[in-house]
């Protein structure tokens, strides 16, 4: 392997490692207050279709458009979409007490379906496929740290060539982590997802803390869509429901974090190495692996190269579901609708 195809293989796995620990992070605010929500992928969708069509519409409107106006509304609009896909969330299982996983699955396959409907017609507004122009906001997404990111020659390639929002959720992660272990709020948060009964008793406003953590995290879900959009995609759309691929595996992460988000921030990019691995598997390895498969086509190897981080999740799921100490273990309330007549 070249030392360019290592550079762009560490750049993709970035990319979309940054886009997995958003979903990651905002799930796991989710679930520390008892949520199960497996509408993450259809919120990621979400996410990045509301963020192209704010400034798709922005930057045909005029004739100058302003990188940060942009950017402004391009994170008003994911976040506006995302945060009412969290209330509806919260709605049906918090007020209406309807089945967590049901309602999740539903939430994806809604999100999904919105966001390649609209997505479309935005393919068909801009003239044709590849032809939606976004450029400027894209753009503005995609700049790195000032100096740092042309300056440092490989150094810089290697750290500091990515788009801000890279930085923005590593800083996230850590500060979550901060909230949960060393905040008021945060232990409230743990105790509504540990016990609500007796976070009820204790005082804690168990219903108003379950709609925050959904809400604020689907929104916070929501900016990996966004940022797939923008700097993996360029601002454009694409149909091959990648975004949705990578919130299953935000939601895997979760897991393998054992909830806790400082741990993302290295997993996550695993992840990406292992979803970019069948690329930069030297040729040497592939011929042997053919060979002991049997494979007469280079393409077949491909197609099981590219279940290795799928496989890789399910060995971490088996490596989890063995750990004993009460610590790497899910919230106890995790998916059970809270009943307070019961308490």
């Amino acid at each position: 392997m070249t030392g360019q195809s290592l550079l762009a293989w560490i750049s993709a796995a970035i990319t979309f490692g940054t886009v997995i620990m958003f979903g990651c992070i905002g799930e796991t605010l989710n679930e520390k207050a008892g949520g199960l929500n497996l509408g993450t992928p259809g919120v990621m969708m979400l996410g990045g279709i509301a963020s192209l069509a704010g400034a798709f519409f922005y930057e045909n409107a005029v004739t100058a458009p302003n990188p940060l106006i942009c950017v402004i509304i391009s994170l008003l609009c994911c976040l506006l979409a995302c945060s009412l896909a969290g209330l509806l969330y919260g709605f049906f299982t918090i007020t209406l007490r309807a089945n967590q996983n049901v309602t999740g699955l539903t939430l994806t396959m809604i999100g999904t379906g919105i966001a390649n409907f609209f997505g479309g017609s935005l393919v068909k507004l801009s003239g044709g496929v590849g032809q939606i122009n976004v450029a400027v906001t894209s753009k503005a997404f995609k700049v790195g740290i000032p100096v740092l990111s042309t300056k440092l020659g490989i150094v810089s390639k290697l750290l500091f060539d990515y788009g801000w929002l890279t930085y923005v959720v590593l800083a996230m992660a850590f500060r979550m982590q901060y909230f949960f272990n060393k905040t008021r709020t945060g232990l409230n948060l743990r105790a509504v997802g540990e016990n609500p009964a007796t976070a009820d008793a204790a005082g804690i406003n168990v219903t108003k803390y379950k709609y925050a953590a959904c809400t604020i995290g689907s929104a916070i879900a929501g900016i990996g869509g966004l940022y797939y959009v923008m700097d993996y995609v360029k601002g454009t759309w694409s149909n091959d429901s990648g975004i949705e691929a990578l919130g299953w595996l935000a939601v895997a992460l979760v897991i393998f974090t054992s909830w806790k988000p400082a741990n993302a921030t290295w997993g996550a990019y695993l992840f990406g190495f292992c979803y970019w691995v069948y690329l930069y598997i030297p040729s040497g390895i592939s011929n042997v692996l053919m060979k002991f498969f049997k494979v007469q086509r280079s393409t077949y190897m491909q197609n099981l190269y590219k279940m290795i981080p799928y496989l890789v999740t399910i060995v971490v799921l088996i490596l989890v579901s063995s750990r004993k100490k009460r610590e790497n273990q899910a919230p106890a309330s995790l998916g059970i609708s809270y009943f307070r007549e019961d308490r």
